[in-house]
């Protein structure tokens, strides 16, 4: 895996997923392993986020790595018109490893075929966010001890949701069966549940997410993200399509836990965040120990 760019879940084997997920173990024991003092990561955010981008840089300082980059397009040579190659090219030159997030699309990709050290892809566009399933794959682990043979319900965005798409992608290698929970408007897209087929894996497809929670192992839940919908009528009409509130957890399976890439909006209640079901907030803790493995895999520093 070292200097192996990630650009989508599909770039890694089973085997390399699982070596990830067994190293993951070990940083979230000792998270403070200074490994990478002598290497420096450039962190391009060329999308707003939060958790994705602390959560690498947390990653990065942990193992003891310099940070570059920006996460303010308005800061840097783009907004004079530099072009996406030439940004990747120089920067490339100053770092062992770029991290890059972009609203474009296949951005990533085209990052990694032009420069001169590996690239991870921090989500580009309504495509991938190869990082997330990773660290969705870890909490997945942790929180069921397995990841065969488990219902998985995914709620809300299944179009536009990229963390949905690599999810189902890396989960179609595990025996899951799905359970699809959207408005018609925003149904998984066809491409990604050909997956699934090639699998010969099972799939349903809900409008209410009443039924298909009682069956679930992991509640996987999604924002309706306005900012991909190019009509606004169109994201008013499915903004509040579902809201998981405690009272919905009556009868769930024991094992159950709740997922959420985040950031929320009103999908989960507040009244949930106490409940045993609730998981959200330790995964996007399981990011920082997903990514410090990750690191240290492409660097070869472990």
């Amino acid at each position: 895996m070292k200097n192996k760019s990630l650009i989508s879940i599909s770039d890694y084997s089973v085997d390399e997923i699982m070596e990830v997920l067994e190293l993951a173990k070990e940083f979230e024991k000792n998270p403070s392993q200074r490994i990478a003092e002598s290497k420096v990561i450039a962190s391009l955010f060329f999308e707003p986020s939060t958790r994705t981008m602390m959560s690498f840089e947390s990653a990065a300082n942990r193992l003891g790595a310099r940070v570059i980059g920006f996460n303010e397009v308005s800061s840097t040579s783009v907004s004079k018109g530099e072009s996406l190659s030439d940004t990747i090219k120089t920067v490339s030159l100053y770092s062992d490893l770029i991290v890059i997030r972009h609203h474009i699309e296949g951005a990533a990709r085209f990052a990694s075929e032009v420069s001169k050290v590996p690239v991870i892809n921090a989500g580009d566009g309504a495509n991938q966010h190869p990082t997330q399933c990773m660290l969705d794959l870890f909490s997945i682990l942790r929180t069921q001890n397995t990841l065969d043979n488990l219902d998985i319900v995914l709620v809300g965005d299944l179009k536009f949701g990229r963390t949905v798409h690599s999810l189902v992608k890396a989960m179609t290698n595990f025996n899951t069966t799905f359970h699809l929970v959207s408005p018609v408007e925003l149904k998984l897209p066809s491409a990604v549940k050909m997956f699934i087929k090639n699998r010969k894996l099972k799939y349903y497809q809900y409008t209410s997410m009443e039924e298909a929670i009682k069956k679930a192992d992991i509640v996987y839940m999604t924002r309706i993200q306005r900012e991909r919908f190019s009509d606004p009528l169109e994201y008013e009409r499915v903004k509040n399509s579902y809201t998981l509130s405690k009272n919905l957890l009556v009868d769930v399976k024991p094992n159950m836990k709740i997922l959420h890439p985040l950031p929320r909006v009103n999908e989960i209640s507040e009244d949930v965040d106490n409940t045993p079901q609730a998981y959200y907030f330790d995964q996007a803790l399981n990011g920082v120990y997903v990514r410090q493995a990750l690191i240290s895999k492409i660097l070869g520093l472990k």
